[in-house]
């Protein structure tokens, strides 16, 4: 697996809940909020693995987990073959340099008070790869690939003075501006204006192509991740559910969760009729997780077993893998 840049395996973290005294004293006990519940995947230079999945189903706290923006609470991560798990100080720092992220929202992901020639330069000067003229002859060349152009305009203006997509190019300058292998992007497109995502995604692709490249790329929109994506894991509650190349995702979801995700895309973006799959009530507490499969509560073909017992995660066939008691092919 020398191609590989990503490795997590049995990933968790478990936020503790706060309390109140009383309410410590009343329990007896702590609880967790059980964000990320024992994940594994995988991911090649150059590729793009799309998480895909509702609201609290633990996307965003797994990009963090594997760029170290949060401690695990247990399990392995390991970049480029090097356990950065338990990482601290100057080592976490150098490998900082290497993996990057984009944020979601472009207007609160810049600090308003810095000019956008410093917001894209700082990365340079925090890991020291470059300052003074020749940090600024970077930075301009990078807007310019990003299509802020001409980029000396772009330089000393501020935040406020751009639009949603030109902040979101900006933020994607600054990702980029290191030259990362890797990189998180959390809904990078999700606040942009429809219009304007083809060609965030574009660029995004462009430097994949440029850089080689790999993304996580963290999504609720399924129809954007069949546009960018190798591979798809879809998460529920903490768990991966299914995961699978992008083309036999779409062409043979196995697992409920996934056929009613993608029942919810518009029908023009398939290419076809489909027989629309509707969940029950909402997704539950990661504090009170459902025993058996979590996914039980909600799932319209559930039994007996379902409630008692996990699934796990099996291979059906080359690369694609899920986690169902029923599932059929």
């Amino acid at each position: 697996m020398t191609n590989t840049i990503l490795q997590v395996k049995n990933l968790r973290k478990h936020f503790p809940v706060t309390k109140s005294f009383l309410e410590r004293l009343i329990s007896g006990e702590t609880e967790f909020i059980r964000a990320v519940d024992g994940i594994s995947f995988h991911m090649k230079k150059g590729e793009i693995l799309s998480l895909v999945g509702e609201s609290g189903s633990g996307k965003t706290t797994t990009g963090k987990l594997v760029l170290r923006l949060y401690k695990p609470t247990s399990g392995k991560i390991l970049f480029k073959g090097r356990d950065i798990t338990h990482l601290e100080g100057e080592e976490l720092r150098s490998i900082r340099r290497h993996m990057q992220v984009i944020y979601q929202d472009p207007y609160a992901s810049l600090n308003p008070r810095m000019k956008i020639g410093d917001i894209v330069k700082d990365p340079l000067e925090v890991h020291g790869i470059a300052s003074g003229r020749e940090a600024k002859e970077m930075v301009l060349d990078v807007l310019e690939e990003v299509g802020l152009s001409p980029s000396d305009r772009f330089y000393d203006l501020y935040p406020r003075n751009l639009s949603g997509g030109q902040r979101q190019r900006v933020a994607i300058a600054r990702a980029m501006i290191t030259k990362p292998e890797f990189v998180v992007a959390d809904e990078p497109v999700s606040m942009i204006d429809v219009s304007l995502r083809a060609s965030i995604l574009e660029l995004m692709l462009k430097f994949r192509e440029e850089l080689n490249l790999a993304y996580l790329f963290i999504t609720h929109d399924l129809a954007v991740a069949k546009y960018i994506s190798n591979r798809i894991a879809i998460m529920y509650l903490g768990k991966i559910v299914e995961k699978g190349p992008t083309e036999i995702m779409f062409s043979k979801p196995l697992h409920p969760y996934t056929r009613a995700l993608m029942s919810a895309i518009p029908v023009p973006t398939l290419g076809g009729r489909r027989e629309r799959l509707k969940l029950k009530g909402e997704i539950p507490s990661p504090i009170n997780v459902p025993s058996g499969c979590r996914f039980h509560t909600r799932c319209p073909y559930a039994e007996d077993i379902c409630i008692k017992k996990e699934p796990e995660l099996v291979e059906v066939s080359s690369g694609h893998l899920v986690a169902c008691h029923f599932y059929s092919s």
